[in-house]
């Protein structure tokens, strides 16, 4: 499996089984963290971290703070895909980080961005 990445009509395969999405929150500036695995069923969220807490953003239950970071394995089912949406309002969109680096998505204002399993060629699996 691959994670497809697809912006502007256009669809990049990065040849990765896991990978973590980083944020700051547009109103609190705190940082969020997400680690995801790409399923042949979907992507999975396997552990988030926020560092710090405020206005909406307390921690779940069960989160434990480690070095100034919530951490907690989310309860969330396996997602077909994820749509990040790219207002260019926050001053910031999103890190995608994998083993062989990381790229920026989402910063300047444009259409949504969607995160799906694929095959290497760029082809999502049938659902």
């Amino acid at each position: 499996m691959s994670l497809c990445i697809i912006a502007a009509g256009k669809t990049v395969a990065l040849g990765v089984a896991t990978f973590t999405l980083a944020w700051t929150h547009s109103v609190e500036h705190t940082r969020w963290e997400e680690d995801w695995k790409v399923t042949p069923s979907g992507l999975q969220v396997v552990e988030a971290r926020i560092e710090g807490s405020g206005a909406g953003m307390e921690p779940p239950e069960g989160a434990v703070l480690r070095d100034g970071w919530w951490i907690y394995a989310p309860r969330v089912n396996v997602q077909p895909r994820v749509i990040l949406a790219a207002s260019g309002a926050t001053g910031d969109g999103w890190t995608l980080c994998t083993a062989k680096g990381c790229l920026e998505l989402g910063k300047a204002a444009g259409g949504t961005i969607s995160l799906e399993p694929c095959d290497a060629a760029g082809s999502s699996p049938p659902r």
